[in-house]
């Protein structure tokens, strides 16, 4: 960690984001939330994004208000004239235009995500100053039929990077594994907007205050969840996110007896929170699948601040974060074990009293603001 005061590192970051914001996936939630909490510890953010129309300002989408010192630089990924008219979108476009972006703004440092963006500046502009943000191991995760190429773009991203960054330690050493002559890694887990005080909770309504937020994706582990609501009867489960198709999915494999479920769809980022404040247990039933190697859960940060006690599958990327008494514990990618763990907490609102009394104190060192603080010192390092 560098030794810099906020107040001393004067920097200029291009942070590029080549999708449309606001984006109904966590990683909207997570960019959005760490340039804004960034923008005060640099002296200035230059914040490149794909627009959606009707929504300039990709901060009050979420909620937030956007930093005086942060210049929006909204870049489309359409084709040029006359191609436009085919609708289509192009990586290639997005990187062209961030170039001359670049040229006119002179940042000392860009911060990336994406491997591909990652690779084609390193390739446009090698001597300029890049930071990637790895948030999983693509060679290990993607499902794409060119699983080679996918690699060959993850290690000219990983070797091109001044400075290399990972969302959890797991995915550090994944890294350091596949991409030995790369910069070492450092571990910058993701954060959370912490409320001033931890929310209080209806105890007495444990059994029917019972949710799951997030994206609906298999190795996510919902279909688990669903299925474990066979054996939670007397139970009300809340499931926040997913499309319409993604639902009917789960509606037709849910058992006839058991939990109620309820599914709420996608909703805003705020009406989440909400959900969250009320809700006593939050369920992280993601499955031993390589994309769960690599995670470091918005979910579970957001469920840790909102005061919820937190029934979780045994992963290593989430014992990174929770103790044993920190959570209840269920086999990866196991129902039964699951209904088991969520039981154990409903009969004894007491130890789920006690559990978030300790997740919510251990979440106060993983706010936007502790996390900008650490990433502004690694920036300038890298750069100076």
């Amino acid at each position: 960690m560098s030794a810099f005061a906020s107040k001393s590192i004067t920097l200029r970051l291009l942070y590029a984001f080549p999708e449309p914001l606001p984006l109904p996936r966590a990683r909207g939630v997570q960019v959005v939330h760490a340039v804004q909490a960034l923008a005060a510890e640099v002296g200035a953010i230059d914040f490149a994004f794909e627009p959606v129309a009707g929504n300039a300002d990709p901060f009050a989408a979420y909620g937030l208000e956007k930093p005086a010192n942060i210049t929006l630089h909204p870049i489309s990924r359409a084709l040029p004239w006359p191609l436009h008219r085919l609708k289509a979108r192009s990586q290639r476009c997005f990187v062209r235009r961030l170039l001359k972006t670049l040229d006119a703004t002179h940042p000392d440092i860009v911060l990336v995500r994406h491997i591909k963006l990652a690779c084609a500046l390193h390739r446009a502009r090698p001597d300029l100053p890049l930071a990637y943000e790895a948030h999983e191991v693509f060679a290990d995760t993607t499902e794409s039929r060119r699983p080679t190429r996918t690699a060959a773009t993850e290690a000219c991203a990983v070797h091109g990077a001044h400075l290399l960054l990972a969302n959890s330690a797991a995915t550090a050493q994944r890294l350091a594994q596949r991409y030995p002559a790369a910069r070492p890694a450092k571990v910058l887990a993701n954060g959370v907007r912490l409320p001033t005080s931890q929310p209080v909770k209806d105890w007495s309504r444990i059994s029917q205050e019972i949710i799951y937020t997030g994206s609906l994706f298999g190795w996510k582990g919902v279909d688990d969840l669903v299925t474990a609501a066979a054996f939670l009867p007397g139970c009300r489960i809340t499931i926040v996110g997913g499309s319409a198709a993604d639902i009917e999915k789960l509606r037709q494999n849910a058992p006839a007896a058991g939990a109620e479920l309820m599914f709420a769809g996608h909703l805003p980022h705020g009406e989440v929170q909400r959900r969250l404040a009320v809700a006593c247990i939050a369920v992280l039933p993601n499955r031993p699948d390589p994309d769960s190697a690599f995670t470091s859960p918005l979910k579970l940060f957001e469920y840790m601040a909102a005061g919820c006690a937190v029934v979780s599958t045994d992963l290593p990327s989430i014992r990174e974060i929770l103790g044993d008494d920190d959570a209840a514990w269920a086999e990866p990618g196991n129902p039964t074990a699951l209904a088991i763990a969520i039981t154990a907490l409903v009969q004894a609102p007491t130890r789920a009293a006690a559990m978030t009394e300790r997740s919510f104190a251990k979440v106060q060192a993983h706010s936007w603001a502790a996390r900008a603080r650490r990433l502004a010192g690694l920036l300038h390092d890298a750069c100076h």
